[in-house]
C-alpha cells in the first residue's frame, strides 16, 4: 500500500510521471509544455500543448491547442497544472516562468532533463511572484479510471 502523501504536496502515478519524462526527451533538446486535468479520483487527463516557439530555453503554448486544453479541463472541473521542460537546468521556476505565472490556482510542474541519467519533475505554486514549492509523490499505482456512464 501506498504511504501517505503529505498535505500540501502533488501526487503523481508512475505512469503519469513516465509519460511526462518522454514527452520532455521527445523534442530534445528544445522545451515541451502541456496540461494536466487532475479527475475528482486522483488520476490525470494529459493534453500535449505544442511549444510554438520550440525553444531551447522557453516556451509558448501553442494558442489553439491550449485553448481547447483549457476548455475540457475547466468544463470537466479538473484541477489545472501546468508543465514544461528545462533540458540543462533544474527544475526550478526562470523569472521568466514566474513572470508568466497566470493561473494561481495552477501547480507549476518543471521536469528536468539535466542529468540525463536521472530526469526530476519538481512541483510549485506561483502567486503574486512567489514561489512555493510542492513535494512531489509518485504513486506506485494508477488512480482507478472511473467506469463509463451507461
Amino acid at each position: 500500500m501506498d504511504a501517505a502523501a503529505p498535505v500540501d504536496s502533488f501526487s503523481l502515478d508512475r505512469e503519469t510521471w513516465d509519460r511526462l519524462v518522454e514527452h520532455a526527451w521527445s523534442d530534445h533538446p528544445y522545451e515541451v509544455c502541456g496540461l494536466l486535468g487532475r479527475r475528482p479520483d486522483g488520476g490525470f487527463e494529459h493534453y500535449v500543448v505544442p511549444n510554438a516557439e520550440r525553444s531551447m530555453t522557453y516556451y509558448v503554448m501553442e494558442p489553439r491547442a491550449l485553448l481547447r486544453a483549457m476548455r475540457e479541463i475547466e468544463d470537466r472541473g479538473y484541477d489545472l497544472a501546468i508543465y514544461h521542460s528545462h533540458t540543462h537546468t533544474e527544475a526550478y521556476p526562470s523569472q521568466t516562468d514566474i513572470r508568466l505565472a497566470a493561473y494561481p490556482d495552477a501547480t507549476y510542474l518543471i521536469v528536468t532533463l539535466q542529468d540525463r541519467d536521472r530526469p526530476d519533475i519538481r512541483a510549485f505554486s506561483i502567486l503574486d511572484g512567489e514561489v512555493r514549492e510542492k513535494p512531489v509523490v509518485v504513486r506506485d499505482r494508477p488512480m482507478p479510471t472511473p467506469d463509463p456512464v451507461a
